[in-house]
């Protein structure tokens, strides 16, 4: 995925997005439930208001609730 990518609103559900670059990307509203984002590099990824949920998997030291992540 190329730095800065365009994820606005993307459905992401049970993606594998394990180690990808997500830097500068722009996951704002997008659908991250059950994907999972181990080893992925989000430095400066924009996650205001994604869904996530239990399921998710996060990048190991990574806080998606103060990314502005929500969960339900």
């Amino acid at each position: 995925i190329e730095p800065g990518a365009n994820l606005r609103r993307a459905d992401l559900r049970r993606a594998d997005l394990k180690g990808a670059s997500l830097a500068d990307a722009n996951l704002y509203l997008a659908n991250l439930e059950g994907a999972n984002l181990e080893g992925a590099n989000l430095t400066g990824a924009n996650l205001e208001g994604a869904k996530a949920d239990e399921d998710t998997t996060w990048p190991q030291g990574f806080d998606p609730k103060a990314a502005g992540v929500i969960f339900e």
